[in-house]
């Protein structure tokens, strides 16, 4: 069988000439086959050149005219141009063309007017795809390898039919990026509509609806005060971004080991447009590190203890409160069905353990498993990241408590304008403060003292 391909500029008469000699032979003969390729004028020089290159062949005008080995495979063999095609047709069928050259102008305005049409059609196709676009800051953390393949579900966003996902790194290399983004697409998920990767901020953000900030691959010998530094000029910038890129409801989470609260601060200073409730800093991290670390004292599974509230600076100091923590399925003096609970607190008798030890081993916890396992946490703050996002999208009972850094509503007699890590609720696509947990003398002084932190750090 022979396979041709016809390639050249939309306008172009002798591509026109050429095509229709190719369909009159591919109507007359049995094993004639003729693939046309029709390029807007514009676009034709670059398409020319990146094909010669590809194959390694030299041709400068429309159009152009390669021959493909079906049965044996391999790359094509060039025919030519024009006169070459009409020359392969006299020699090899003995047909010819005597098309004059009005009809070939003719036909030329033709098969352009039909590309104009098509590209409008196809263009108006894409416009009615309305996808969700989830950005990624700091895309080459270990954290995206468990949270993408979760991410673009419909278990966290049931109400969504297709997703554009934007994988961004300003350290990272570009080559790097490609090979995230090559994993992802093999993942073959029903909900990917396209990956594109970035090295810079120019287009960093835009029509963002989900935004998710993950922590920088800095080294562990970095200074303190250089990589806050840093991350300060980042985060601002990055709050400019998002006021004149992002959706207007875009939903901000920070997932960072260090300066969380503030990063969270930053933004909000800098993304005055969208509506601050928007932006939250992750502590659901360190909620499942508590419940861990109580269910393996007690005997029970990690899921068998909830509502655990986080209180403070996430990345500094924070106190675990287990005032509402429940605790199921623990083989004590009382037993219950499988929906009985009981308060952690009263399991738990050695109230010193759980002011010291317990917060200390809370604060170790994601450095204990770093080194054992000589990598970030990063699976357990893909299941936060998750965890909120469904929250979000309405995945969770009205009734269960999370913990995440928010800007603080001026109660608990703290200041105004400050991220603390607060307990929530999630109703109707929205979370709202828990004001009816008690906020004893104690607490509020660990409060105050987390605001000064974060307010210090913000004023360096």
């Amino acid at each position: 069988m022979a396979k041709f391909v016809l390639a050249g500029k939309s306008d172009c008469p002798h591509y026109a000439k050429a095509e229709l000699l190719a369909d009159s032979l591919q109507r007359s003969l049995p094993n004639f086959r003729i693939h046309k390729i029709s390029i807007l004028p514009h676009e034709w020089q670059e398409w020319l050149e990146a094909t010669c290159k590809r194959n390694g062949w030299k041709h400068e005008k429309s159009p152009l005219v390669w021959r493909e080995l079906v049965d044996q495979g391999g790359k094509g063999m060039l025919l030519g141009g024009f006169s070459e095609f009409l020359e392969h047709c006299q020699d090899y069928y003995s047909v010819t063309s005597d098309m004059p050259t009005d009809v070939m102008l003719t036909v030329a305005a033709e098969n352009l007017e039909t590309k104009m049409n098509l590209v409008v059609e196809e263009q108006h196709r894409v416009s009615l795809i309305k996808p969700l676009h989830i950005w990624i800051s700091s895309a080459l953390n270990p954290t995206s390898h468990f949270l993408i393949p979760n991410l673009l579900s419909a278990e966290v966003f049931p109400h969504v039919s297709t997703i554009s996902l934007h994988l961004l790194d300003v350290e990272g290399t570009e080559e790097r990026l490609q090979g995230l983004r090559m994993e992802t697409e093999d993942l073959a998920l029903r909900l990917l509509h396209q990956v594109t990767i970035h090295t810079d901020l120019e287009q960093a953000f835009q029509d963002a609806d989900v935004i998710v900030l993950l922590d920088e691959g800095w080294s562990d010998d970095s200074d303190e005060e250089e990589k806050r530094k840093g991350l300060s000029d980042s985060y601002r910038e990055y709050g400019r971004l998002m006021d004149t890129r992002a959706n207007k409801e875009a939903t901000v989470i920070v997932c960072a080991d260090s300066f969380a609260n503030l990063r969270c601060s930053l933004l909000l200073d800098n993304a005055r447009s969208i509506d601050s409730s928007q932006f939250v800093t992750m502590s659901t991290q360190l909620e499942n590190e508590a419940k861990a670390i109580i269910a393996k004292k007690l005997k029970v599974r990690t899921s068998d203890v909830t509502n655990v509230i986080v209180w403070g600076n996430i990345s500094g100091g924070f106190y675990i409160d287990l005032q509402w923590a429940k605790v199921f399925n623990y083989d004590g003096a009382i037993r219950g069905p499988a929906f009985f609970s009981q308060p952690a607190q009263k399991i738990l008798h050695d109230r010193k353990w759980l002011e010291t030890d317990f917060q200390d081993l809370v604060r170790c916890r994601r450095a204990a498993v770093a080194s054992k396992s000589c990598r970030v946490a990063a699976m357990s703050a893909a299941n936060g990241i998750l965890a909120v996002l469904k929250a979000w999208n309405g995945i969770c009972s009205p009734d269960e408590v999370f913990s995440m850094g928010v800007l603080c509503p001026g109660d608990y007699n703290l200041p105004d304008g400050v991220v603390l890590s607060l307990p929530v609720t999630f109703t109707d696509g929205k979370w709202s403060v828990r004001f009816d947990v008690t906020v004893g003398d104690e607490l509020k002084e660990r409060l105050q003292l987390s605001a000064s932190e974060l307010k210090q750090e913000k004023e360096l």
